[in-house]
């Protein structure tokens, strides 16, 4: 079983808000290891059909792509996009039939490649695209990452105990 990265519990800021988003993003992971390609893909909640646990797992991979590949470093899509005119407005999360480890192994390549990115920038530097919202700065895509990737978290939590009984950070097997 993956463990979260230390979060450093003093120090510059930048290292906070890297530590605790990077241990969001371990959670994931964590959070779907010993989950069968079928529970992946089961729709647990009637009310969010498109709330599954491969599903979360593509959208998360989608937001880090759009707020750092394509807002923060102003980056084209380079095809990525899964909605446009006439798609649903969550398309990225329609990925039935495709295996949760290839999801997790693109989600956690899109982090590497997030990081990189915010690498390059200082917290008050300013996105290149916005998209005409208004540009936000390094440190607001930050803990806003922090926020998404944990509130999903939560949507994951339910949706794996519903699917296998599997609770918090107890490993697969182990009640």
């Amino acid at each position: 079983m993956s463990s979260a990265p230390r979060i450093p519990k003093s120090g510059p800021e930048r290292a906070q808000l890297e530590g605790w988003l990077d241990a969001q993003r371990s959670l994931v992971r964590m959070k779907c290891e010993g989950l069968s390609d079928a529970d992946a893909h089961r729709q647990l909640i009637t009310t969010s059909p498109l709330m599954t646990m491969a599903g979360i797992v593509a959208h998360l991979r989608w937001v880090e792509y759009s707020w750092f590949h394509m807002n923060l470093a102003g980056i084209p899509d380079e095809g990525q996009t899964p909605w446009g005119e006439g798609k649903h407005p969550d398309a990225e999360m329609f990925v039935e039939g495709t295996p949760i480890g290839r999801l997790l192994d693109d989600y956690d390549a899109e982090c590497e490649r997030s990081r990189a990115i915010a690498a390059d920038y200082q917290l008050d530097d300013l996105e290149k695209e916005s998209f005409g919202q208004g540009a936000v700065s390094v440190r607001y895509i930050l803990i806003h990452m922090i926020e998404e990737t944990a509130r999903h978290l939560g949507h994951m939590d339910i949706i794996r105990e519903l699917a296998d009984g599997q609770v918090g950070y107890v490993k697969p097997g182990n009640p």
